[in-house]
Order: C-alpha cells, then structure tokens, then sequence
C-alpha cells in the first residue's frame, strides 16, 4: 500500500473576525479564498485571525460546517508565538501588517515554510497619512517616522522568508530584490463567469460607432484619499467643453453628502447618478458590463486596487492619474490613458479628446477585457498556490492526496 502524504497550511490574516456558538462572521472575499486553497491544497487549510466585537464591513456569518478550513481566532493585540504555528508546515502571512513581521524568525526557528503577502509600498503608506484629515500635523510626522523604522523590520522579514508574493507592480518591483522567491500577482474578484461577454462587447463597439454619451463609472469608497473630490470638478468640466457624457458613482464615505449636495449645485443631476454600495457580483459588475465605458480612477496613491482589473473584466476602458500601480497597468495592457498625479483638469481634457475619437476608446476597452481575461480570479490564485506547492517536498515513494484530518 502506497501511503499518502499531505501538509498544511495555516493562513494569518488580519481581516478581523468574530465568532458565535458554532458560526464565524468572516470577511466575505476572505472566506472565498480560504474556499479556493482548501480545494487546491494537498492537505489541512486553517486560518488565524484577531478577533472583534465590532460590525464587521463585508462580512457574513458562517457556520463552522459549512467552512472546509478550520478556524483559529485570537483576541486583538495577541502576538503570533510558536504555539500558534505548531502542526502547520506552511505559513502564509500579511506583511502589511507589522505585528506580523517577527513571524519570520519564528518560523527560521521553527522550521517551518513562510510566504509573506504585501500590497502597500512605503511610497503609499505616507500618501494615505498625509490624505488623512483627521490627523494632526504632529501626528502625522510620528506616524512617518513609524513607517521607515517598520520598513526596515519588514526588508529584514522579507529576506527571511521562503517566499513573498507582491500584489501588484509596485510591492514586486520594491521588494523582489529581497527575495527572489518574489511572485506578482494582480488580485481581483472576476472569474469565467463574470467576465463581459463578447455579445456585451460587440453591443458597447457598435453603441460607440453611433455617437452615444461617453458613459463614466466610479466605484469605491468615497473618500479624499481615494481621489472622490477630484469627480464632480471633472464633470463640470466635461460639461463645459460642450461633451455629452454621464457619471454614475458608486460608493459610499464621507465625501457621498458632499458630491449630493454639488450635483444639484452645478446643474448636474441629468448626469451625474450617485447609486450608493451595491452588490459587486449581481448589481455593480451587470451594470457595468451594459452600461458604462470607462471607469473614471482619481486615485493618488500606488496602491494595487482591484478595482483596476475588476473594471477591465466589464470590458472598461480606464482613466486615471499617473500613480505607480496604473502607471504600470497601462503600459502593460494598453486599457487606458494616464494623466498627472492629481491634475483632474488633465484627466478631464483627455477624456474631452476621447468622447470625439471614438475609435481610440474601443481599442482601449478590447485591450482591456482582454487583459482581464488573462488574470481571471482562478488563474492569480493558481499561480499563487504553484509557489506555495513548490516549498513541498514530496517523498519520492508517496502519493499526493488531499487529507482533511484534524
């Protein structure tokens, strides 16, 4: 009888939980991609995560039937120690956070496999500080000087690890001289299903060769780190230039009551539709799929939003400031046009010399569906999972099966 072999893998997030009876309240997009490794993975998947007694953002509760991977929930604050390792041979950790950092050397003395994930890059983490109106100057030069002494832990870390892997250009471009272990990957929620068809795509060409409205969308959270002011100012502009176009927005922050109030404001409401949060599966992405061109990206900082590619899978052509993670994106897929960092009225002429050459704008959104097609949900994650797989050793005389043993 040939024995089987597994190994498992434990995955540290910081994504808070909470649990009740015998049910978990998860972050929804969490929970799915716990559900992907424990199809993929050759043995037990379990996740850690602190614990929170607040309302949780995009969450749902779970029970702890329903979940293939096991649960591990730790009050807040609590510092990953061995005992928290112990029966797992791969770790997969958030390098973002910096509580997480010294994981690296328990897991160089433990033995142990590690695999750091990191999105934000130094560069972004001040631009959100210094966008952050709630914060003090003296506060906010405390908290810059806390991000180059973190950085340094977190280079040290990453030199350590088994592997990382870089969600977008900027994190891979600045840290895969750490590792060389270093994979990028470009995280969004499209899969096969909710990719634009070729009907949807054909129906948006030709809705073009007949001079209809240049259709803008915005998607996300309305806030002034995310660029939300920079909208409405675009659009008076647009307006002025005599060019046909509506907006729609959404989202919801602190900035929504703001952008109401200016659309009546500036004459606006025969354009501009605000439709608040939806749901991204069966309302945002139909809609933007039969409905919408161009997703309009005020985003200053280089942070790897998903938005980019999610909006490139509705077939989207995209618009956006000179940030180092869409800077990069348009080089590679040709999907849209790049304008100054915080320059809207640049952004807004550009997108003025669209609405009059169509044909530039149905290239950009073929270049962009087909680009999504290529970085579809499985396909980033599968690529991912390859890199985990390859930190295991297979004996020569086993079998690979998958065990859901405890």
């Amino acid at each position: 009888m040939i024995p089987s072999f597994s190994t498992r893998l434990l995955v540290i997030t910081s994504a808070p939980a909470s649990s009740e009876g015998d049910s978990y309240v998860l972050d929804k997009k969490f929970v799915e991609g716990m559900r992907y490794y424990s199809a993929s993975w050759m043995g037990r998947v379990a996740c850690l995560a602190p614990t929170s007694g607040e309302r949780l953002p995009f969450a749902a509760r779970f029970s702890s039937t329903e979940l293939p991977f096991d649960v591990h929930l730790r009050p807040s604050g609590h510092r990953i120690a061995a005992a928290d390792l112990e029966g797992y041979d791969i770790v997969l950790c958030g390098g973002d956070n910096a509580a997480y950092l010294h994981v690296a050397e328990l897991c160089r003395d433990l033995g142990k496999k590690l695999f750091y994930i990191i999105e934000y890059i130094p560069q972004t983490r001040r631009q959100i500080i210094m966008l952050d109106r709630s914060r003090a100057l003296p506060r906010k030069m405390k908290s810059l000087l806390h991000i180059e002494l973190t950085e340094r832990r977190r280079r040290r870390a990453f030199g350590l690890a088994t592997g990382v892997q870089a969600n977008g250009y900027p994190a891979a471009d600045l840290y895969r001289p750490l590792n060389a272990n270093t994979l990028m990957y470009l995280d969004n929620r499209i899969d096969a299903d909710l990719l634009v068809t070729e009907a949807e795509m054909a129906a948006r060409r030709e809705y073009h060769r007949s001079g209809g409205p240049l259709r803008l969308l915005h998607s996300g959270r309305l806030e002034p780190m995310k660029g939300s002011q920079d909208l409405l100012p675009i659009a008076r502009r647009l307006q002025a230039f005599g060019i046909d176009f509506v907006m729609d927005i959404f989202g919801s922050g602190s900035l929504e009551s703001d952008l109401r109030s200016q659309i009546s404001e500036y004459g606006l409401s025969d354009r501009v539709r605000l439709h608040g949060s939806v749901d991204f599966e069966t309302e945002l992405v139909p809609f933007a799929r039969a409905n919408s061109d161009i997703f309009l990206s005020c985003h200053r900082q280089s942070d790897p939003s998903c938005s980019y590619v999610e909006n490139m899978g509705c077939g989207l052509a995209i618009a956006g400031y000179d940030n180092r993670m869409w800077a990069a994106l348009a080089r590679t897929s040709k999907a849209g046009w790049v304008a100054p960092l915080g320059d809207w009225q640049h952004l807004a002429d550009g997108l003025s010399g669209v609405a009059r050459n169509r044909s530039d704008l149905i290239l950009a959104c073929d270049a962009a569906r087909a680009f999504a097609g290529q970085h579809l949900f499985k396909d980033e994650f599968d690529l991912r999972l390859a890199q985990l797989k390859s930190a295991v050793r297979v004996p020569a005389d086993t079998k690979v099966s998958r065990h859901t043993d405890v």
